[in-house]
């Protein structure tokens, strides 16, 4: 594994101007290494700033994490629009985005061949990371509990909302006691 990218070893802020200006995607390569060299002529007369290929480099890299970003955002929107909060589906969506990029950083950290890296540093980011999967693994489980128990209030509610209406008939229109005896049953109202 090669080193860090000269953008990520940036002052803070000629970094976030440099991601700005990538994902506003307004410039060129050559427009946008010109509009940074005149923005920051002190770290230009240092030699910080970055050549144009390292803008190169980076940008890609840059668009995947923004079009992940996009389209976790997008999801969580479609979610909120469709889902009903009562069962708290944006937290089940998000809970399960989250667990994707886990998977996916453990995987990365395996197939990682990096000769330079500590084996206890190694285990050490996998303890980390099985600590925030446990983590995640409770709250998952904790918001199946409250799905259900959401669920069962749902139906009690509706249960006793047929009852009530199946009580107040009475006898109109030929309906007899055995018959609504008979819908009870089918409905578990008893």
């Amino acid at each position: 594994m090669g080193r860090k990218s000269k953008i990520s070893r940036l002052p803070p802020d000629v970094k976030a101007y440099i991601e700005a200006k990538i994902a506003e995607g307004r410039l060129t390569l050559d427009e946008l290494l010109v509009d940074i060299r005149a923005r920051f002529p002190a770290e230009q007369a240092a030699g910080v700033l970055p050549s144009r290929t390292a803008i190169h480099r980076y940008g890609p890299k840059l668009e995947r994490r923004l079009t992940a970003i996009r389209a976790s955002t997008e999801a969580a929107k479609l979610i909120r629009e469709q889902a009903g909060d009562n069962q708290d589906a944006r937290s089940e969506a998000l809970t399960a985005l989250v667990q994707t990029e886990l998977f996916e950083a453990i995987l990365d950290l395996q197939e990682a061949d990096d000769p330079d890296m500590d084996p206890g540093e190694r285990v050490g980011m996998l303890s980390s990371a099985a600590k925030n999967i446990a983590t995640l693994t409770r709250s998952s489980v904790n918001l199946k509990q409250f799905q259900a128990k959401v669920e069962e209030e749902t139906r009690k509610r509706l249960l006793e909302e047929q009852r009530a209406k199946l009580d107040a008939m009475g006898s109109k229109g030929g309906v007899t006691e055995e018959t609504k005896q008979a819908i009870r049953e089918a409905l578990g109202i008893i």
